[in-house]
C-alpha cells in the first residue's frame, strides 16, 4: 500500500511532457516555429507570447526533451544563406533502398532531411523513391558529393534541385492542428533570395556554439553565457555576433523540434502525413505562384525548386503535414482552386507522400567536411568547387 502511495504521488508531481497538455500546447505554439532570427532571451520571449511564467517554460521544456517529446531544441540557420544545397531525388533499386537510407542517415553529416517517399499512382518521378536535403560546406562541390554518394550507395541516378527562392520554412504542427483548408494569410508570403555569405574563421566558431541543439540541463534563462565560452568571446561580444547574422540574414529561428511522423515516447504522433506537393506553372510566374502557395498556413515549407524533365518540368515545391490523409488533400485542393482562381494555370501537379523518415541538421563546417573526408578516404582537394 505504502509503494502504491508514493507511485501515485510522483505520477501526480511529475512535470507533464505530453503535446495535448494544455499549458505545453501553448508554448509549443510559440516555440515550435514563432521566435524568428536570433533571440537574446529565448524562453522570456516564449513566456510574454504564450502567457506563461517562465520558469514554467523552463520546466516543461526541460520535461519534454527529457521525455523525447521534443527531439531537439536549437538555433536554427539559414542554412542556404551558409552553404550550397539543393532537394535530392535518387532513384535507387528497391533491394537496396533500405541500405541506402540508413548511410545518407547514419553516416553522411551532409544529408539532412531523408525521407522515403511514395505517390498513389505510377506518374513522372515516382521511380524516384529516396528523397534527402543535401548542403555542402563552403568551397565543395554539391554536384561532386552527389556522385560520390550515387556511387556509395549504388543510385542509378538523381536529380539536385537547389533552391531559386524561398517563401516558407518553419514547422509549427501543434498551431496547426485542426487549422481548416484553405486557411491563408491576407497577403502573398515573403520572397526569401537564395546566395551563401563568407564567414571568417573567428564568426565560423561563434556560429558553431549558436547552432549547437542544447540538452536539458542547458536549458537555463541566461542561455548563451556558455555558449560565448565555447567560442571564446565574451558574452556581449557573442550576442553581438549573432545580432551581426541576423543582419545578415544568416539566422533562422530560435525552435523547439517536435518528431514529424514517428510516435512520441508516450505513443502520441504529431503527425501522420508527409505530403510533398509539386506544381508545375508557366515561366515567369514562379514566384507570384510560390508567394500564393505558401500564404497559406498549411504550408511548413514552400520553394521555387525546378524538378526537370524526370518531374514533368514542376517549379513550385511545399511541404504540408497532418494526421489525416484526407485532409491533407484537401488543403492541396483549397491551395490549387486558390491558384486557379487567380489565373496562375498549373499544367500538372502531384503529391509525394513520405513514409520512413529521419531528419537531423546538416552539417555546413567546412573544417566537419575535411574531417568527413579522412574518414571515408577520400582526397579533400578532389571534392572542392575549383
Amino acid at each position: 500500500m505504502l509503494l502504491y502511495l508514493i507511485d501515485h504521488l510522483n505520477a501526480a508531481t511529475a512535470v507533464p511532457s505530453a503535446t495535448t497538455d494544455p499549458v505545453n500546447a501553448r508554448i509549443l505554439a510559440i516555440s515550435e516555429d514563432q521566435l524568428a532570427g536570433f533571440q537574446e532571451d529565448p524562453f522570456g520571449e516564449i513566456s510574454r507570447q504564450s502567457g506563461v511564467p517562465v520558469a514554467t517554460v523552463l520546466e516543461r521544456v526541460r520535461a519534454m526533451l527529457e521525455a523525447g517529446t521534443l527531439r531537439r531544441v536549437r538555433q536554427t540557420l539559414l542554412a542556404t544563406s551558409l552553404a550550397d544545397g539543393a532537394l535530392c531525388a535518387w532513384q535507387v533499386p528497391a533491394d537496396r533502398i533500405e541500405a541506402a537510407f540508413d548511410y545518407l542517415f547514419r553516416e553522411d553529416p551532409f544529408s539532412g532531411h531523408v525521407v522515403i517517399r511514395s505517390t498513389d499512382a505510377a506518374t513522372p518521378g515516382s521511380n524516384y523513391r529516396l528523397w534527402t536535403t543535401l548542403k555542402v560546406p563552403q568551397g565543395f562541390s554539391l554536384q561532386k558529393h552527389a556522385e560520390w554518394l550515387a556511387r556509395r550507395v549504388g543510385a542509378e541516378h538523381f536529380r539536385l534541385m537547389p533552391a531559386k527562392k524561398l517563401f516558407v520554412l518553419g514547422v509549427g504542427h501543434v498551431r496547426r492542428r485542426g487549422m481548416e483548408p484553405g486557411s491563408r494569410s491576407p497577403e502573398p508570403a515573403d520572397t526569401l533570395d537564395v546566395g551563401v555569405t563568407r564567414l571568417s574563421d573567428r564568426e565560423w566558431r561563434v556560429l558553431i556554439a549558436l547552432k549547437r541543439e542544447f540538452s536539458a540541463d542547458e536549458i537555463v534563462r541566461d542561455l548563451w553565457r556558455s555558449r560565448a565560452r565555447e567560442a571564446e568571446v565574451s558574452v556581449e561580444e557573442f550576442r553581438a555576433m549573432a545580432e551581426d547574422f541576423n543582419r545578415r540574414k544568416i539566422i533562422g529561428r530560435f525552435s523547439t523540434f517536435l518528431e514529424h511522423v514517428k510516435p512520441l515516447a508516450d505513443g502520441e504522433r504529431v503527425t501522420k502525413f508527409n505530403a510533398l506537393f509539386h506544381w508545375a506553372v508557366p515561366a515567369g510566374q514562379e514566384i507570384a505562384a510560390g508567394r500564393e502557395v505558401g500564404r497559406h498556413h498549411i504550408m511548413t515549407h514552400a520553394y521555387w525548386r525546378e524538378g526537370g524533365p524526370e518531374f514533368r518540368n514542376v517549379n513550385i515545391m511545399g511541404v504540408a503535414h497532418g494526421t489525416d490523409k484526407a485532409t491533407v488533400l484537401a488543403h492541396k485542393e483549397a491551395i490549387d482552386r486558390h491558384l486557379a482562381e487567380l489565373g496562375i494555370v498549373v499544367s500538372y501537379t502531384n503529391v509525394f507522400w513520405g513514409g520512413r523518415s529521419e531528419i537531423k541538421p546538416s552539417e555546413i563546417s567546412p573544417l566537419a567536411y575535411r574531417d568527413w573526408c579522412v574518414r571515408e578516404g577520400v582526397d579533400p582537394g578532389a571534392m572542392t568547387d575549383a
